[in-house]
């Protein structure tokens, strides 16, 4: 005897508990299988682009912490790195050291709410509340180092806005060993699991030729099997003085990318190591010579860096007065979920949240 079934429009969003901001995608369902998905995005869209034409270079860097606000202080990086090259501004030793622990702990801090609330999205509620607690460590020495815990703001055009108290580099050194202890403990937690390699193992692959197609890029394309990553391959700021390896799977499921994100907490940890046992041979300057009115010579310039995400990039167009003429952000969150309505089609509904999750978007980045 045949079940009768019809097609179904349904919507997942734009307010869900998965969703992790307010993104609303329509699915067209026969039975429990998706046959086509439509993201609908732009519920969180303020123009970032067009705003900043009206800013000067320095005031733009508030509005690039609310971009991937999970990862502020590289968005900062990003644009504060194209200003300094479009202009020839040399960045001291020191500050580009703070920038690079900066960076690669906010890049744990990022991975740990990915961690935490994807594994909640599929029913694991204690990890959520692990990764929660590692966070605090990082956002603890954020907030010490530049009084913020989420927006921080803290680059400047030519370095860093305040050096870091006594004290602040031997606990970020102590918070290390935590963590890299706590990350061990994350295997015993979860790795293991059966069920949760069942809801993950060889579901949402993306093959290598389908993340090069769509652009993908950061730990979504790394789990397919590209070998690519901006801090090794492109290099900039003074990621060559650092050993750090470069996680790489094959299976492009959402278990792939569970093992590259662990991973690349690890080896961000390894790099701050790095640098704060680098950074005592750095001279005391945290600030590069920079005009009171910072007017970039006319000209245009992208300029990329490694976010959590994958590929954070900012195409900047002077005419050499006090503001920027047009400004572009190549966001990965915005590319990386192109790619939905592929993977999704043929899937049940039941992996649509594992697999959504799997990519790590944050909407303030999507919609920008």
């Amino acid at each position: 005897m045949s079940i009768r079934t019809e097609e179904m429009i349904l919507n997942v969003g734009p307010q869900h508990p998965s969703t992790h901001g307010v993104f609303r995608i329509a699915i067209k369902i026969d039975g429990e299988i998706i046959q086509e998905a439509t993201p609908v995005i732009g519920y969180l869209h303020r123009g970032t682009e067009k705003l900043v034409e009206d800013l000067s270079y320095t005031q733009v860097v508030p509005y690039t912490d609310r971009l991937d606000y999970l990862n502020a202080m590289t968005n900062n990086v990003a644009w504060v790195h194209t200003v300094e090259k479009l202009m020839g501004v040399e960045v001291p030793d020191r500050a580009e050291y703070i920038r690079i622990i900066c960076m690669e702990l906010n890049r744990v801090a990022s991975h740990l709410v990915w961690w935490g609330t994807f594994l909640l999205d599929i029913g694991a509620l204690s990890p959520f509340i692990y990764a929660f607690r590692d966070r605090e460590i990082i956002l603890d020495l954020f907030t010490k180092i530049c009084g913020q815990r989420l927006t921080y703001s803290y680059m400047s055009i030519g370095g860093v806005r305040f050096d870091a108290p006594t004290g602040w580099l031997e606990e970020v050194e102590e918070a290390v060993k935590v963590l890299r202890e706590n990350i061990a403990e994350y295997d015993t937690l979860v790795t293991g699991n059966e069920i949760f390699q069942y809801r993950t193992k060889g579901v949402g692959v993306i093959t290598k030729e389908q993340a090069i197609d769509w652009g993908l890029s950061g730990p979504v394309a790394r789990a397919s099997g590209v070998d690519f990553d901006i801090r090794r391959d492109d290099k900039y700021s003074i990621y060559d003085r650092f050993q750090f390896d470069v996680p790489v799977r094959q299976a492009g499921d959402v278990w792939a990318k569970y093992e590259v994100r662990l991973e690349e907490m690890r080896q961000s940890l390894r790099i701050v190591e790095q640098a704060c046992r680098q950074i005592k041979d750095a001279g005391p300057d945290i600030q590069g010579k920079v005009p009171r009115i910072i007017k970039p010579p006319a000209g245009e310039l992208y300029r990329r860096v490694e976010g959590s995400k994958g590929e954070l990039g900012v195409h900047l167009i002077s005419d050499g007065t006090a503001k920027p003429y047009r400004v572009k952000l190549r966001r990965p969150s915005f590319v990386n979920c192109q790619i939905l309505p592929e993977i999704l089609k043929g899937e049940s509904i039941a992996n649509l949240i594992a697999i959504f999750g799997g990519l790590d978007v944050v909407l303030g980045e999507v919609d920008a």
